[in-house]
């Protein structure tokens, strides 16, 4: 069949774009998070200036919610900007009336755990926008203290209170073995609903103690505990979180397990399935070729064909031309050299009849369509 080493080496390569893959998101995550923390260009003085900013609402008719965007910054290196649905009750001293009004000036507060958002500006017809002044909260900053994060700037607290961050998701850490959580880890966890309930779910699922980042990288690409439970139940008794992230990046669904495990193929490794799915294997494409008589392909042929173009409409070609049954291996030799439907017939219309197909790829490698 076909060489195993280049097979090997596709399907390795396959694997190290899956963890690139898995990397490039991480990192894309860390990178919003510095600019979100404003960890650029902090100041070390002692006492800070009040962090200043402004604020955009826009109410959602039918819905008790209006859309909050907040932005600050200091100057063009550092800015920061969070969006997100809150309560219109969340908005103190702002009432229904004065946000449907025809430019009216408003005065309010949004009050978080980490400090409070003094607002003023003005609404019309749903819509307003204004300036803010951020006091922090130094309860939040003594229990944070008390937590193991002590000498929180301002600047940290503003993003703590953008992001609505509660004192108990990090005591619902601590009581899980996620203590003293470095703060960047922090922020990544609660941006993307790395909780309490979540850990005790993956937990329950086999998965005790994760680090952060795997638990950081199941959130962002859809590892949820459904969909581990599923996997499970394919027959996979303990894949690994990389190869459970893998998976999501590249839609290896259970739905496409089953319907190959419904063509012949029980069980086969995950790091063959995403393989498949990066290189575009899919149960139509295994299907025609049942059709055509090629039942049962190894995957590692499969992916071959795949790279190479090796599909369906070149197979009919082929077999046009009087060659039937060609097997695996010299239908992907052919696609490497350039043995297409118009060189054989261009070999036909020379005399060179009766060919074989390693006679063609000869003929191709040592230039005879010249």
């Amino acid at each position: 069949m076909m060489n195993t080493e280049n097979n090997h080496r596709a399907r390795m390569g396959s694997m190290r774009r899956s963890a690139a893959a898995r990397r490039n998101a991480l990192r894309a995550t860390l990178t919003a998070l510095v600019l979100l923390l404003c960890y650029t260009q902090i100041r070390s003085t002692a006492a800070q200036e009040a962090i200043t900013g402004e604020w955009i609402i826009e109410s959602k008719p039918g819905t008790d919610q209006v859309y909050l965007t907040v932005q600050h910054g200091n100057g063009r290196h550092n800015h920061s900007m969070s969006s997100t649905d809150i309560k219109q009750e969340n908005l103190k001293g702002l009432n229904p009336a004065l946000m449907q009004g025809n430019g009216s000036p408003v005065q309010f507060q949004i009050v978080r755990e980490a400090g409070t958002l003094n607002c003023e500006g003005w609404f019309k017809q749903g819509k307003g926008s204004g300036h803010f002044t951020f006091a922090p909260s130094q309860s939040f900053a003594s229990q944070m203290t008390s937590l193991g994060y002590a000498n929180l700037s301002d600047e940290k607290m503003f993003s703590m209170a953008a992001l609505n961050f509660k004192l108990s998701f990090v005591q619902d850490l601590n009581a899980r073995g996620y203590d003293r959580v470095p703060l960047d880890d922090l922020f990544a966890m609660y941006i993307h609903g790395v909780d309490a309930q979540f850990i005790n779910e993956i937990k329950a699922a086999g998965y005790d103690r994760l680090p952060i980042d795997e638990m950081v990288a199941m959130r962002i690409h859809g590892v949820t505990p459904e969909f581990i439970k599923e996997v499970k139940s394919l027959g996979y008794d303990s894949p690994s979180i990389d190869q459970l992230v893998a998976m999501r990046i590249h839609g290896v669904r259970t739905e496409f397990i089953k319907v190959l495990q419904d063509q012949g193929y029980n069980r086969p490794p995950i790091d063959d399935l995403v393989a498949m799915r990066i290189h575009g294997v899919n149960n139509d494409f295994i299907k025609e070729l049942r059709e055509m008589g090629y039942d049962r392909v190894p995957i590692d042929d499969l992916v071959a064909m795949r790279i190479h173009g090796v599909s369906p409409e070149f197979i009919k070609e082929v077999k046009r031309l009087g060659y039937d049954r060609v097997p695996i291996d010299q239908l992907v030799a052919m696609r490497i050299h350039g043995v297409n439907a118009a060189f054989i017939e261009k070999m036909k219309s020379r005399g060179f009849n009766n060919l074989s197909i390693d006679d063609l790829i000869q003929l191709r490698i040592h230039g005879f369509d010249k």
